[in-house]
């Protein structure tokens, strides 16, 4: 029986070229449902409507569940843009880290 877990590590796998980060850590994928157990549903994101490699993430999605999850028969990947990706909330510490993304500091430490 597969797990939105496994199938979250399969997600791991798939790398934006752009970017060099993987696509969960990234926050481009907002949900994960699994029925069942043979069925998978995605909603995703990318990280802007004119992404040039929306269609290639999209296509690797049901490739990396299928390849890491060989009991899941189908997935389904839908593509969400409300909310809109913003990496300083939905991605991981590390991704920020390696965008440069840093929390504002204190403003009562001047």
């Amino acid at each position: 029986m597969a797990t939105v877990e496994e199938v979250k590590q399969a997600l791991r796998t798939i790398v934006d070229p752009e970017i060099h980060l993987n696509i969960m850590d990234l926050g481009l994928i907002y949900g994960v449902e699994i029925i069942e157990d043979k069925y998978v549903k995605v909603d995703m994101t990318l990280t802007s409507p004119m992404c040039p490699f929306g269609p290639q993430l999209i296509a690797e999605v049901p490739k990396a569940i299928k390849e890491k999850i060989p009991s899941i028969e189908k997935t389904d990947v839908n593509l969400v843009w409300i909310p809109n990706w913003d990496p300083k909330t939905m991605a991981t510490e590390d991704v920020k880290m390696e965008l440069g993304i840093f929390d504002d500091l204190d403003e009562d430490d001047e």
